[in-house]
């Protein structure tokens, strides 16, 4: 029965799943793209034939889906990594690094970004708000595809004996087998949704808000300000907060080096969820550093108050540089 409804029905369920995972739900299409290939490697009269059909819909699928995200973040440039940022089960951090990942290989990194988690789903929309050319998009986009769309066939082909024994023993346990399945994806969801509430809470607790910045700057008692955000979003959203400097968190030693302990440090990025500030206000106030506080909403919270902003005059190129800044109120 189940061979027969690969061989009528795995061509569309092979390009639905690939469609919906590269939409961003949350359906993992690798695994399908086994359980075919190894259809294709049992049954090679009837389902084999279809196997460079399904390679050929598959990276169709994935290139719909991926045109999408890359069409976002032409269109709204920054917004779109919020709005990941907002619904990533991962930490901000991740998001960040796959930013900079991006922002030093650039859009070659496409060719590679479907075999590392998370890569792909930032790095597609930022393709687009950073103008790549689409045609240089679509070739390396084209390329990542076709290499995962064929290793999942190639290693359903490969292990088709030992997939072939999963399968028969999950049909000796009958439908217990999918609830068991089901509820293992359910357990590890909530977990990592869990995880991410809970850090959330521990680190909401000491905030600066906007508005007591503004006051500390209009009176002449500025803490430092630390903008934390990747090169890649200041080059989308080339602001900052009057008095910022650069600072990266992974160079923390030179922050302790540099500023004596009593000296008092906001710290602001981009992600709507501030995790990156929380997180390295966290590691100085373990350092010692006895006034560090992540500004509350970080740079769209000021912007959205009204609060003077300035424009950089040049990208920033090392980590702790100064910000170059020509005021000009926006």
């Amino acid at each position: 029965m189940l061979h027969d409804l690969v061989a009528q029905y795995g061509p569309a369920i092979v390009f639905a799943n690939v469609l919906a995972a590269s939409l961003g739900l949350p359906v993992p299409a690798l695994p399908t793209l086994i359980l075919f290939g190894a259809m294709a490697a049992m049954h090679p009269g009837s389902v084999g034939t279809q196997v460079i059909p399904v390679l050929v819909l598959s990276v169709f699928a994935t290139l719909i889906g991926d045109s999408a995200w890359f069409l976002a973040g032409r269109i709204y440039g920054g917004n779109t990594l919020k709005t990941i940022c907002r619904l990533s089960l991962s930490r901000d951090t991740c998001v960040k690094k796959t930013e900079r990942f991006f922002g030093r290989w650039g859009v070659r990194v496409l060719a590679v970004s479907k075999f590392v988690p998370g890569l792909s789903i930032v790095s597609v929309p930022m393709a687009g708000a950073m103008g790549t050319p689409y045609r240089a998009f679509l070739a390396f986009d084209s390329i990542g595809a076709v290499l995962w769309a064929g290793l999942g066939l190639i290693i359903g082909v490969v292990f088709a004996q030992q997939i072939d024994m999963l399968f028969a023993g999950a049909g000796r346990l009958g439908r217990m087998a999918g609830v068991v399945v089901a509820v293992l994806l359910l357990l590890y969801a909530s977990y990592r949704w869990y995880r991410r509430r809970q850090l959330l809470k521990k680190l909401a607790a000491a905030r600066m808000e906007v508005n007591e910045l503004g006051s500390l700057i209009q009176t002449g008692a500025s803490p430092v300000l630390f903008d934390i955000r990747s090169d890649e979003k200041r080059k989308l959203d080339p602001y900052v907060i009057p008095g910022s400097v650069f600072a990266d968190e992974r160079q923390l030693d030179d922050i302790i080096q540099r500023y004596p302990r009593d000296q008092k440090l906001v710290i602001y990025c981009s992600c709507p969820n501030e995790i990156s500030a929380a997180w390295m206000a966290k590691q100085l106030n373990e350092a010692g550093f006895s006034d560090v506080l992540p500004l509350r909403g970080g740079l769209d919270a000021w912007r959205d108050a009204g609060h003077t902003l300035e424009p950089l005059a040049t990208p920033p190129t090392e980590p702790m540089a100064d910000v170059g800044i020509e005021p000009k109120p926006v």
